[in-house]
């Protein structure tokens, strides 16, 4: 199966985690758990976009009597009658009785009068009640991401506490004999272990709390046991390395002795394809390769839509652009491929440079990207110009 076709099996055995409340402040970045619904017209009144005058229109052209003045946050003591003015300020209430407002240098004024010199019609340059919202209007629906205009919208109606979902925490488990922390000094034959720190970022990028278990070699009971471990004390598990045939690749076995249910394994991708996706106690386990370039890219292709509908986002799936190349790619696709690469913008178009190595270790090319372009099974060399859809990591 292809990676759209495994993404699509996993996501219907994913629901969101559970609730929590908290403060407004803390609430940038997270997720909603509920529809929030306007209870108050923004703004509350009609109100002025200017230092000016209010006024009647229908007096206009006029000479017109100030009778008060209107600063911001001051509720008017005087209804406008014909022939006079108040002086207001910005964001104050527009006075009963006024219907237009003029800005201070359009006019000639001293401290009692104020001339206005042209024909004004009812409603000019009067911010209504309800012009940015409306009683009743959602703000925010569940599932959205809480940000800056979100924030402040809901701040509009007075509301200080909210509901969100609760961020995933994401247990993450190295598998490997020549896994190293960076604690250690290298020894000979080993390396050191650069998914832990690659998908540690990548997690906490994305709105997650990642929580480091271990380094397990391979041993199928050593990584059953801390599959088992570890599922209670996270949302989700992240397993790296182990994930092919070979004498040493024990994931698999180490699933079955665990109790996890197999979903997904292997998809037709290159880089990334061997992988095994379960789920134990409703829990997601993504099993991705020991490299961290091919584990990453099944992560933003695969793995990371089904945490962010985790994490209650209603836009988990990643938005298919167009994209294309700045740089040919000379390697023909016999199987559908996912090329990384660094965004530019040229006339309004989306490019992608395409670094020349792609390989299932190179995790340098990951290190300066931030698209990827989906490469069709069966395809010929890529000229530079070509299209491809694709998406933004």
């Amino acid at each position: 199966m292809n990676f759209y076709e495994a993404r699509n099996i996993i996501l219907e055995n994913i629901s969101p985690v559970s609730s929590e409340n908290v403060s407004l402040s803390e609430a940038a970045a997270r997720i909603s758990y509920y529809d929030i619904t306007a209870t108050y017209n923004v703004p509350a009144f009609d109100r002025s976009p200017y230092d000016g005058y209010a006024f009647k229109a229908g007096d206009t052209p006029a000479k017109l009597k100030i009778v008060e003045e209107i600063r911001a946050g001051d509720v008017p003591n005087i209804a406008i009658n014909s022939g006079e003015a108040a002086k207001i300020l910005t964001g104050a209430k527009i006075p009963a009785g006024a219907d237009s407002v003029i800005k201070f240098e359009d006019t000639e004024f001293n401290n009692d009068t104020v001339i206005i010199s042209k024909k004004f019609h009812g409603g000019e340059n009067i911010i209504k009640a309800g012009e940015d919202v409306k009683t009743g209007d959602i703000l925010v629906k569940k599932g959205d991401f809480i940000d800056s205009g979100k924030a402040g919208l809901i701040a509009s109606q007075g509301i200080a506490e909210i509901k969100i979902y609760k961020r995933p925490t994401i247990g993450i488990i190295s598998t490997g004999n020549e896994l190293q922390d960076l604690s250690a000094e290298i020894s000979d034959g080993k390396i050191y272990n650069t998914s832990r720190y690659a998908f540690e970022a990548a997690l906490k990028i994305s709105g997650f709390t990642p929580r480091f278990i271990a380094i397990i070699d391979d041993d199928e009971q050593k990584i059953s046991r801390a599959i088992n471990e570890s599922i209670s004390l996270c949302d989700a598990l992240i397993l790296t390395g182990g994930v092919s045939v070979g004498d040493y690749d024990k994931t698999s076995e180490a699933l079955k002795i665990s109790g996890a249910k197999i979903i997904v394994r292997n998809i037709a991708l290159k880089p990334g394809g061997k992988c095994i996706y379960a789920v134990k106690n409703n829990k997601l386990i993504c099993c991705l390769s020991g490299n961290p370039a091919s584990a990453l890219t099944n992560y933003y292709a695969v793995a990371l839509p089904a945490l962010k509908k985790l994490s209650g986002l209603n836009n988990f799936i990643p938005a298919e652009i167009t994209i294309t190349l700045d740089n040919a790619f000379n390697k023909k696709s016999p199987q559908m491929r996912i090329i990384r690469g660094k965004m530019l913008i040229k006339d309004g178009k989306i490019f992608m440079h395409v670094p020349s190595e792609q390989g299932n270790g190179v995790l340098s090319t990951i290190a300066d990207s931030n698209l990827m372009a989906v490469i069709p099974a069966n395809s010929e060399k890529l000229q530079e110009g070509t299209q491809l859809k694709g998406f933004i990591i």
